[in-house]
């Protein structure tokens, strides 16, 4: 062979050889790149448990694609996106608002990892028929009520309403705060003012009062709790805080939570309810004036009640039916990976002030950490005798029902309210059914 034909015969080798060494460069780098889509409501808590999430990703060559979203348009966009068996999100914000709502569109979480070191109790908003559960916890969203340190002392914090009555008109008289109380009560912020007040006075939107079975609720009609005694006078409480005590202002009917956190985080409150998740706004100088001023404390009960009331539910994370079984899968490793992050479920806590999802990083915290002491006296060791949400399709509609009757009622005139809670049964019965 000639060295003309042997040099051309080398250098071909060296092309294909070539070649192929590009594709092997290539090929694989191009398979192992994975993406993953996470829509959730834009908030702390979530974008820090998201955080552990693409600490995760990052290690393992997964793109973490975010998608935040305003609160108020979230609910309505996924379950558009699920109905239509669109894939646009592998992991989505799974909350117990809607968790039935949801159900038959979200794929089971059992097989997580870490699942078997989660509290029970507040996935019960997520479990089918036979027992399997949609949702993998993100944080514990617990309803707590805060006060200004600089303002009470810790005996001084009310422990019924008649005393937030008369420590906030303290306050007031002596110009230390515009405001006593402040909190949400528009639509979808109920929690912050009416709800709270309901199961603290022992009462709820549903005859049996505090009953979530459904089976039960269903076989006593679905009747409302609108004629109570026990609403009469929670209405009657607001009614008297708004227009007569004048502890809060009237724009409140109006307010989401963001509206009066902002009011309580600029100095001019004195109380407010609202997530224990929303702490770390409440403790931060660069969004606060009352930053280091801010403690925890149970709720002030109502009348009826003899020890405090508390809620204790989760903000979790799903997966579409409709996702590949590929991307599911991957998606479950990342989710477990964030349940098993006992530095990374601190870290979220310290800055957030969202309790973490493992119990295992409960022990942790409850060692050496005082802010979480005092969130699991306000709320832990307290009377968590129901949910703070119905679990049944047609919630959300029961919920917009309620809150139309309520917001209603508190622009009428005091010796209305019962008229109007009268006229409103039927809507939120109504309401009750329309999804059966």
């Amino acid at each position: 062979m000639s060295v003309g034909k042997m040099l051309k015969g080398t250098l071909s080798a060296i092309a294909v050889s070539a070649v192929a060494l590009a594709i092997s460069a290539v090929t694989p780098a191009q398979a192992e790149v994975k993406e993953l889509k996470i829509g959730y409501m834009k908030n702390p808590i979530l974008e820090a448990s998201v955080d552990i999430m693409d600490k995760w990703a990052k290690k393992n060559g997964v793109k973490l694609v975010k998608i935040p979203m305003a609160y108020s348009i979230f609910q309505e966009k996924v379950t558009a996106t699920l109905t239509s068996g669109n894939d646009q999100f592998d992991i989505i914000w799974h909350n117990d608002d809607w968790g039935q709502l949801w159900i038959k569109w979200m794929a089971r979480m059992d097989d997580v990892k870490g699942m078997d070191r989660v509290s029970k109790h507040p996935l019960d908003a997520f479990y089918d028929e036979d027992g399997k559960v949609s949702a993998v916890p993100a944080a514990h969203t617990v309803g707590t009520f805060f006060y200004r340190t600089d303002l009470v002392k810790p005996e001084e914090v009310p422990t019924t309403w008649a005393e937030l009555v008369s420590v906030s008109q303290r306050l007031q008289k002596e110009g230390k705060v515009k405001w006593g109380y402040v909190g949400g009560m528009a639509m979808n912020n109920t929690w912050f003012s009416l709800w709270w007040t309901m199961w603290g006075n022992k009462c709820d939107i549903f005859l049996p009062l505090w009953e979530r079975d459904n089976k039960k609720l269903n076989a006593a009609g679905w009747k409302p709790a609108l004629t109570e005694p026990c609403t009469k006078e929670y209405v009657e409480f607001w009614w008297d805080a708004l227009y007569t005590h004048k502890i809060s202002p009237e724009a409140m009917t109006s307010y989401t939570r963001d509206e009066a956190n902002a009011i309580f985080m600029a100095g001019d409150a004195a109380f407010t309810l609202v997530d224990s998740t929303h702490f770390g706004d409440f403790n931060s100088p660069k969004k606060s004036r009352i930053a280091g001023k801010v403690g925890m404390a149970p709720q002030p009960m109502g009348p009826r009640a003899d020890k405090p009331f508390a809620w204790n539910e989760i903000w979790g994370w799903g997966i579409p039916k409709g996702v590949p079984a590929d991307r599911q899968k991957l998606a479950k490793e990342m989710l477990g990976a964030m349940l098993t992050d006992m530095e990374g479920q601190k870290a979220m806590w310290d800055a957030t002030g969202g309790p973490p999802p493992s119990m295992d990083a409960w022990e942790i915290l409850s060692k050496d950490d005082k802010v979480f002491a005092d969130l699991k006296n306000a709320v832990f060791d307290q009377n968590i005798g129901t949910h703070s949400a119905y679990y049944f399709p047609a919630w959300p509609a029961v919920h917009k029902a309620y809150s139309d009757v309520m917001i209603g009622a508190l622009k009428g005139k005091r010796e209305d309210i019962p008229k109007a809670m009268e006229a409103g049964m039927d809507a939120v019965h109504k309401a009750a059914n329309s999804g059966q």
